[in-house]
This record gives structure tokens, C-alpha cells and sequence, in this order.
């Protein structure tokens, strides 16, 4: 990196002004002394001729110069001085206007550049450089909003299907009690999966609100990761069965790491859930880990469709979701990979998916101190 490139722009535009001062006294030095000089070159020429005609323009002129040669010099010197000063000013006033305008843009950027006159290119990058920055923030935040909008009408739209069953067959039974004791158990547990059904609706409205109003906050200490990673699997058995997968460790006898427990096992909750939805019925979660004294890594790879470069990129994304669909119970808000990102993040780490030949890794970095 160049001096330049680590000089602070304040400090490269002080060092300008300054220039710019300095030429300017220049300048006016200059001027002075190249009209004095001039004033003593002219006076030794005109009083090495001798004139013969003193009645001409030229001499009686000179003639009056010399009379009044100390308000002809000040004249001049002071043109000199109003020339120069327009030029060392309103090229300034010029780029302060350029530059103006250019924040007035940049207030409402727009797909085109931003162009300052000459003197100001690094302004001018800086300035475009911003301007991109800003239209690539305006760009996620209009499609967060909108994958949050359609997320929203889509759980609304959602809440009524298994609401309407719900109300359907406890009407059923409420008005029809003749009912065999078969029928009436078969009516109350398709009443109950869609009760559940609404229950996790409704708690993806919650995902939603929360995650937007909440600023996470950590509470670290020292934490035993292989210890946390048995409870969780522990508690997700019967999902596993339900799914038909296994899930295998591979971890040290103890992995301990400085994290706030509680909010990273959320990370590897929502990471055995999403591994539970997507994987082939009738394969293994594995679960590994280790240090390396400066950074604990931890892999959680499943066997599963493959999941294409596009979608990996915006995997981590608010509101996106890898199966768009609406009717199962595996199109969730959107939120659980990006919350767990920003936990992880917040601790200093980092996270990132890769897949390829029908298997999903997810890698989770933490410091180890």
C-alpha cells in the first residue's frame, strides 16, 4: 500500500490547500517582480532614446507614466493581483459546486457516474466507489423487504388451510356424536398435526418479528462445544428417526471454547434442522470438530440433493429459503441460517456451505480463545 493510499483524505486535502496557497503567493510575487522589472527595463530604454518630436502620442504617454510612475505600477500590480485571484478562486468555487452536486446525487444515486472536474479524480473515485456501495445496499434492502413480503403473504395465506381443517373436523365431532371410537381418534389426531401445523406457523411470524427488532447481545464463557453438540443431538433424536437419519460425532473429549452457550447452540440447532429437512432418507448426519489452538472448526455434512452455486451464495440470506414451497412443513421464514450467521459472526467467526456430489457441508469457524 502507497503512502497515499494510507494518508487520510483530510489530511491529502490539507496538504492541497496549502499548495494551492503557496502557488497563489507565488504567483503574486512573481507578477510583482516581473512588473517592477519590466517598469526599470522600460525606463532605461526610454531614457536611451532620444526623442525629437515631443509633441507625439508615444512620448507625451511615456512622458506621463514617468509623471505618475508609482499609481501606474500600483495599477497594474493590482490587476495583476484581481487576474490571479479569479484564477486560484473560481476554479475552487468551481469543483466546490461540482462537488455539490455531486453529493446531491449521491443522496439519490442513479446508475450513472459521478463526474468531478480535473484535480479531483480521487474524489471522483471515492465519491463512485460510495455511490455503488449505496445502490448495492438499496438493491438488498428492496429484496429483503420484498422476499419479506411475499413470506409474509404466503404464512397468511398458509394460516388458513390448516385452520380451516382444524375448525372442520371439530365440528365434526362436536356434531356428530355417534361417531365410532376409530373415526373420532382418526378425526382428533388430523385436528391436532393441523394445530401443530399452525402452531409452527405462527411461530415463524414470531422468527420474523424478532429477528428485526432484536439486537443480539453476548454473554460469553467458557464452553464445553462437545458436551453442547451431544445435548442437541440428543434432543433431536426423535426428528431423526422421524426423517430416518442417524447422526454421528466425531468431536474431542472436550472442545472448549469462550461463547455465549446459550445463542450458539441455536446456531447448531437451526443447523441439525436444516440438515434433518434436506437430507436422503436412510443417511447420517456426521458432526466433527477440532483445534488448532487459535480456531475451532466444526463440520456438519449431510447427504442431500446437491444444491446449485446460486442458491449456496445467498444461503445465508433474511427470508431465503432453499425450497420455496408453501405447503410443507420444510418451507420455514428464512431466518434460521442468517440468525445463525450473525451469531456467528458476532463470537468473530465464520460460516460457509459447500455442496457437491449429493452432499451439504457446513463449516463453522470460532475462535478458540
Amino acid at each position: 500500500m502507497s503512502k497515499d493510499q494510507r494518508t487520510p483524505l483530510s489530511d491529502r486535502a490539507r496538504g492541497r490547500a496549502l499548495r494551492t496557497w503557496g502557488f497563489y503567493l507565488l504567483a503574486l510575487t512573481a507578477w510583482v517582480t516581473v512588473v517592477l522589472l519590466l517598469a526599470f527595463l522600460g525606463y532605461l530604454v526610454c531614457s536611451a532614446i532620444t526623442w525629437y518630436d515631443p509633441l507625439s502620442p508615444l512620448y507625451l504617454f511615456l512622458n506621463w507614466v514617468r509623471d505618475y510612475f508609482v499609481f501606474v505600477c500600483a495599477l497594474v500590480v493590482l490587476a495583476g493581483w484581481v487576474v490571479i485571484s479569479y484564477f486560484f478562486i473560481a476554479r475552487p468555487v468551481g469543483q466546490v459546486e461540482a462537488m455539490a452536486q455531486a453529493a446531491e446525487r449521491l443522496a439519490a444515486p442513479g446508475e450513472e457516474s459521478i463526474h468531478l472536474p480535473a484535480g479531483l479524480e480521487e474524489v471522483e473515485v471515492q465519491l463512485n466507489a460510495a455511490r455503488e456501495r449505496a445502490l448495492r445496499d438499496a438493491r438488498a434492502a428492496r429484496a429483503a423487504e420484498q422476499r419479506k413480503n411475499d413470506l409474509v403473504v404466503y404464512l397468511a395465506h398458509d394460516l388458513k388451510t390448516p385452520l380451516t381443517s382444524v375448525i372442520g373436523y371439530l365440528t365434526l365431532l362436536r356434531d356428530e356424536p355417534q361417531l365410532s371410537p376409530e373415526l373420532r381418534a382418526r378425526y382428533t389426531h388430523i385436528a391436532l398435526e393441523k394445530a401443530e401445523r399452525l402452531e409452527d406457523l405462527i411461530n415463524e411470524f414470531f422468527d420474523i418479528t424478532r429477528f428485526n427488532l432484536t439486537h443480539l447481545e453476548l454473554e460469553k464463557q467458557p464452553t464445553d462445544l462437545t458436551r453442547m453438540l451431544q445435548q442437541v443431538v440428543s434432543e433431536f433424536q426423535p426428528m431423526l428417526a422421524e426423517a430416518d437419519l442417524t447422526c454421528r460425532l466425531d468431536l474431542p473429549e472436550k472442545l472448549l471454547c469462550p461463547c455465549d452457550g446459550e445463542k450458539l447452540s441455536r446456531v447448531f440447532d437451526n443447523l441439525l434442522r436444516n440438515a434433518s429437512y434436506y437430507s436422503l432418507p436412510g443417511t447420517e448426519v456426521h458432526i466433527a470438530g477440532g483445534s488448532d489452538g487459535e480456531t475451532i472448526t466444526l463440520t456438519f455434512t449431510n447427504a442431500g440433493k446437491t444444491i446449485p452455486q446460486e442458491k449456496l451464495d445467498r444461503i445465508f440470506e433474511q427470508f431465503f429459503r432453499l425450497d420455496s414451497s408453501r405447503a410443507t412443513r420444510t418451507g420455514g421464514a428464512g431466518l434460521g441460517l442468517a440468525i445463525a450467521k450473525e451469531i456467528v459472526e458476532l463470537h468473530g467467526g465464520t460460516i460457509r456451505a459447500e455442496s457437491a456430489h449429493d452432499t451439504v457441508t457446513f463449516t463453522v469457524c470460532l475462535p478458540a480463545s
